[in-house]
């Protein structure tokens, strides 16, 4: 059964704010220290209030969370620590009672070795059909005790695991999480009617994990050299971003304009560039990619205006909206990643949500946290944080649980504590403590979100005009009477603008007296105008 609607076409994903939720990390509903589905769903209407357009979910499927839950044994069940279908089944439909959409993760590059198609092809043993279905392959060396090829793993290691009965099995990833074979019909058909089940129910789209990493070039060929792991979105290589993927999606997009409301799909695509993640974007294929170059880009006015006109030169050409995203579960949190602590961070905040397309908002970013470094080793659970190489292994310190009230942990995250401790200075920043406060970081993003859905300027778009602007400070119009200044150093500029400051991440600036039109903008400071 399709859920149809009656709602006209908007395309709704090209002006979007979607809002990522970490489950185990947001809200607790249950009081066992994890976050769950019941928690997010008592917290959807904070969501609304903030002013975010959509919520994508991680991972929440029935996993021996190997990997937090990107190690999936079955696509369509609920794993019991985040509550079970009948859970999802009602955050769905509060989502929409209170407008918003709802995309969550899917993840078909690999399974969880407890998959059922895995257990069974490990237990059948070699010559099994099922085996087919994933890259077995007899070892190298006299006794084939050798890995087939030199790739490897992600979070350090050998791409390769070794069975009793001989063979080995290829897991880009932990050998918890074999890699499907794609070129195989029965996964290309299983991937469809997942995506059917949960299109089903009603979500409004996927996020697809490590899309880039589905084909494998043919014959597995060696790289021929050690230290892959340092060419990770840079360089091609054989096991990422093959054009055979793109035949794939252009399957899966049939699938997701078979169902009314506008269903997206979001690529999660490493590429060596702009251009080669626009191919994940033509029209007949997925509708968005997360933009990673632009992630990337230090807090500098010349690399950030460098990274700002190729996304958006690329993704024209496919009539793709260009994404902007400073956080993620993956990756250090801005406030601690660019060095400047608060202050950047929020000018940061605001340069994103001033650029033309679909923004991306990672659970905490809008309360100001910062990293959290300094996590007993015996309180860590990434995966990569175990291995000798590979990964930092540090990506617990973003997925600590949201601060909600209260002056002491757990903060509101639940009854029963957390399960990553939360740092004592939290308090002060939790969703209680800045709700109110003007100066908070919670209400600047609530007033931000709010003049970006009201202002016609802002939202979706291809072009911003730059404007004069002193070295290190990044000035841009967008058609329809609004203007962007941010500041990059350290010391306070002048600058001319044309109308009335509108919103800025530090204390609005006030015209030099004499001077009309000419501001004083502060360090790491980002400013709105609206002419």
């Amino acid at each position: 059964m399709n859920q149809n609607s009656t709602t006209p076409a908007t395309e709704w994903w090209r002006h979007a704010v979607i809002y990522q939720v970490y489950p185990r990390s947001f809200a607790d509903g249950n009081g066992d220290g994890m976050g769950d589905l019941a928690g997010i769903r008592e917290r959807l209407p904070y969501l609304k209030d903030l002013g975010v357009d959509a919520v994508w979910l991680s991972p929440f499927y029935a996993s021996p969370q190997a990997d937090a839950g990107y190690d999936v044994a079955d696509y369509r069940a609920i794993d019991p620590m985040f509550g079970d279908l009948p859970d999802a089944e009602a955050l769905l439909r509060d989502a929409r009672e209170l407008g918003l959409r709802t995309i969550v993760d899917v993840v078909p590059n690999h399974c969880s070795d407890q998959h059922e198609w895995f257990k069974r092809a490990v237990a059948e043993g070699p010559g099994s059909t099922l085996r087919e279905r994933f890259h077995f392959r007899k070892g190298r060396g006299e006794n084939g005790e050798e890995p087939p090829n030199d790739w490897e793993s992600i979070f350090g290691g050998p791409a390769w695991t070794r069975l009793p009965d001989g063979e080995w099995y290829l897991h880009l990833f932990a050998p918890q999480q074999p890699d499907f074979n794609w070129e195989h019909p029965a996964v290309q058909d299983e991937f469809r009617s997942i995506l059917r089940f949960w299109l089903d129910l009603g979500v409004d789209g996927f996020r697809v994990d490590v899309a880039h990493g589905l084909v494998k070039a043919a014959g597995l060929p060696d790289m021929g050299h050690a230290e892959q792991l340092k060419l990770l979105g840079n360089q091609e290589l054989p096991f990422f971003d093959q054009d055979g993927v793109h035949e794939i999606y252009r399957s899966w997009r049939k699938v997701l304009d078979e169902y009314a409301g506008e269903r997206i799909a979001v690529a999660e695509a490493w590429t060596p560039s702009a251009d080669r993640t626009a191919l994940y974007l033509r029209p007949d294929e997925l509708h968005q990619a997360f933009n990673f170059h632009y992630l990337n880009a230090g807090w500098d006015a010349a690399e950030l205006r460098a990274v700002i006109d190729s996304s958006l030169d690329a993704m024209r050409p496919v009539g793709a909206p260009t994404t902007w995203v400073l956080s993620n579960h993956d990756v250090v949190r801005h406030r601690t990643r660019l060095g400047g602590g608060l202050p950047r961070a929020r000018a940061a905040a605001l340069l994103m949500l001033a650029l033309p397309g679909s923004a991306y908002v990672y659970q905490g970013e809008e309360l100001g946290l910062p990293e959290v470094t300094d996590l007993p080793d015996e309180v860590r659970q990434d995966p990569s944080f175990f291995k000798e190489n590979g990964q930092e292994g540090l990506r617990d310190g973003c997925r600590v649980p949201l601060p909600w009230s209260g002056t002491q942990a757990p903060y509101g995250f639940g009854t029963g504590g957390s399960w990553l401790p939360q740092p004592d200075e939290w308090a002060s920043l939790s969703v209680a403590a800045q709700t109110g406060d003007p100066d908070s970081t919670l209400e600047l993003y609530r007033t931000a979100l709010a003049v970006r859905r009201e202002h016609p300027a802002l939202g979706a778009g291809d072009t911003v005009e730059w404007r004069p602007a002193p070295e290190g400070v990044l000035h841009f119009r967008r058609a329809g009477g609004f203007t962007c200044a941010v500041n990059t150093t350290a010391e306070a500029v002048r600058l001319t603008a044309t109308g009335r400051p509108l919103l800025s991440s530090g204390a609005l600036p006030q015209e030099i007296p004499g001077h009309p039109g000419t501001y004083e903008l502060a360090a790491d400071t980002a400013v709105w105008w609206a002419e």
